[in-house]
């Protein structure tokens, strides 16, 4: 059902509760693409009934890369998205990477957005992100059995850090956290900078905090399996696309997935 919209007129956004805790947003971007429907979508997930999983094709014999559909299939997932950019080796991140049982990439690099996850005890919230520029990682991090590092996209102070390139213009998919510690997926197909995308997310009523980005170009997707409803958003266009619009998911080495909890398991250390 329509839960309704936050806010009036372009800076919009209406949702669709599709179980308690799992809501489906969808919003005009306020700054419009070039092509495409200028849609943006968003799925809010309430940790307090959902946990976030990391799955990484390194973690298995044959290494094999899935689309997000097929990762959610495999493993009883509700949704699934892009958890990072990869090296060309087309498994490993481009930076830190771990889950409780296996290491994709065990290197912090120079990125400032850390996602963290799988929390040891219930001092910390389920999921964050934390800004490197603003808080220490170091002494979060030991709260949480996942981490997953990328490119910080808004900061902790609500701010765009992307300095904008005009000429650069594609699908996006990225990961935040609210006000309320809700964790967002976000995936936008039609084609704009990453500059534009962050001030049109912090545009709508989303109380978006720290974001980061997880993936651009055609590979960017989005699936959600629920309430009765099977939605899969695929990007489109990239540098490497150039003038070809891409219609189908690819296989990816790495997602973030979202299970449900068991009614009352919330905060219960594994």
């Amino acid at each position: 059902m329509t839960a309704g919209a936050d806010g009036t007129g372009p800076a919009a956004v209406t949702w669709e509760l599709l179980e308690p805790g799992l809501e489906l947003g969808t919003a005009q971007s306020p700054i419009p693409s070039d092509a495409g429907d200028s849609r943006i979508h968003i799925l809010r997930i309430d940790p307090a009934r959902f946990e976030l999983q990391l799955f990484n094709s390194s973690s298995s014999p044959d290494g094999t890369r899935l689309t997000a559909k097929d990762w959610s299939a495999r493993n009883g997932l509700v949704a699934s998205i892009n958890a990072s950019l990869y090296q060309n080796d087309g498994s490993t991140s481009i930076a830190l990477m771990k889950s409780r049982t296996h290491t994709n990439n065990g290197r912090l690099s120079k990125h400032n957005a850390v996602l963290l996850f799988d929390r040891l005890d219930d001092s910390v919230p389920p999921a964050q992100i934390v800004d490197r520029t603003c808080r220490d990682l170091s002494a979060a991090q030991t709260h949480y059995a996942a981490m997953v590092q990328s490119i910080r996209m808004v900061s902790c102070n609500r701010t765009n850090v992307w300095s904008q390139q005009p000429e650069n213009k594609w699908s996006t998919a990225a990961v935040g956290i609210d006000q309320h510690g809700r964790l967002l997926f976000i995936h936008v197909r039609s084609p704009l900078s990453t500059h534009d995308l962050i001030d049109g997310l912090l545009a709508l009523p989303l109380g978006l905090r720290e974001t980061m980005y997880v993936e651009g170009g055609p590979e960017a997707q989005l699936y959600v399996h629920a309430g009765g409803r099977e939605l899969e958003f695929v990007g489109s266009h990239g540098s490497s696309f150039a003038g070809i619009e891409n219609t189908y998911a690819l296989p990816v080495p790495n997602v973030l997935g979202v299970r449900r909890l068991p009614l009352g398991a919330a905060g219960t250390p594994r």
